[in-house]
């Protein structure tokens, strides 16, 4: 390692691999300890990688003052103000298709999981009661409907379609799906369809999709999955649904605060919930570390990266 390589800052947790050959050409200096190192070397770093736990926000930014890559192992990158490092010229990247197929897969294991009532039936077997209570749902021949419709929301819809599920979307960047499934209006989306699953950005204009409004205009016994960002929901009017059985039931991986406080929501029998695991492969960490590394040396090579959120500073 020589005192002329790029020092790069590796602030959370990355696959082993993917450090080592960051380490190849880069000096490393390993902060997901906690903040001490990442404020003692921010200063002189050429590259800072998270994943979302450290938030990268203006004020850690302008401390970089020879910052020149910010990487993001993985898809979303709320935790870092991008806008902030877009003044500064500073490329953002990520790796948008690394959990993919993990996300994907977590899709189906929870749809599987409510329509069965496992949120009251694991409970009740593991502490002896073999009641058998309560009736599950088939999901053959029922509709899904997916609110956003890229990578992740295509996946998921063709196992789904192997479960002989109908598949329909909403997305207002689309005016044609790749794979020809229908695209429908949101409030034609919600009424027509019996699973909805959440797969868009949190913006100004997401935030709270489902309100109490809009979950009113799902038919009676539909399901929620939300994998995607914890401000989507309406976690207060979830729970009414959920209390009037208006809703069949819900899976959420991810709330709008996280750990979350909601202790009713989270004891409802008909609420399955994981703790942000939709990315929490072996194989999609691999992916995410390998594909970032790979981006962040393209910039301090001075080469254009291929994941980069807002490239236009590539171009100043």
């Amino acid at each position: 390692m020589s005192p002329s390589q790029p020092l790069a800052i590796v602030a959370d947790p990355l696959d082993k691999t993917a450090v080592a050959l960051l380490g190849e050409h880069a000096r490393v200096v390993d902060a997901t300890a906690g903040k001490e190192a990442l404020e003692r070397e921010i200063a002189t770093a050429d590259a800072l990688l998270v994943r979302s736990r450290t938030k990268v926000d203006e004020a850690l930014i302008a401390r970089a003052r020879d910052l020149r890559v910010i990487g993001r192992a993985g898809v979303g990158v709320d935790n870092i103000d991008v806008p902030a490092a877009s003044r500064r010229g500073i490329p953002v990247v990520n790796a948008p298709a690394a959990a993919t197929t993990s996300v994907a897969e977590l899709v189906v294991g929870l749809l599987v999981a409510v329509a069965r009532d496992f949120g009251s039936q694991v409970p009740a077997a593991k502490k002896g009661d073999w009641k058998k209570a309560g009736n599950g749902l088939e999901l053959a021949g029922r509709t899904v409907g997916f609110v956003g419709y890229g990578r992740i929301a295509r996946e998921a819809g063709a196992r789904l379609k192997a479960f002989g599920m109908k598949v329909q979307a909403y997305d207002p960047y689309l005016s044609s799906s790749p794979d020809g499934v229908p695209l429908l209006p949101l409030e034609e989306l919600l009424r027509k369809s019996q699973v909805i699953s959440l797969h868009t950005p949190l913006t100004p204009e997401t935030r709270r999709l489902l309100s109490a409004e809009n979950l009113a205009k799902l038919p009676k016994g539909a399901i929620v999955l939300n994998v995607a960002r914890g401000g989507l929901v309406d976690e207060d009017a979830l729970l009414a649904a959920l209390e009037s059985g208006h809703l069949a039931g819900a899976a959420l991986d991810v709330f709008e605060e996280e750990p979350p406080r909601n202790a009713k929501l989270l004891a409802h029998p008909k609420l399955v919930v994981t703790p942000h695991i939709g990315a929490s492969t072996h194989e999609a960490q691999a992916r995410a570390g390998a594909v970032t590394v790979e981006q962040v040396l393209k910039v301090l090579r001075g080469e254009t990266p291929d994941y980069c959120v807002n490239p236009e500073v590539r171009r100043t």
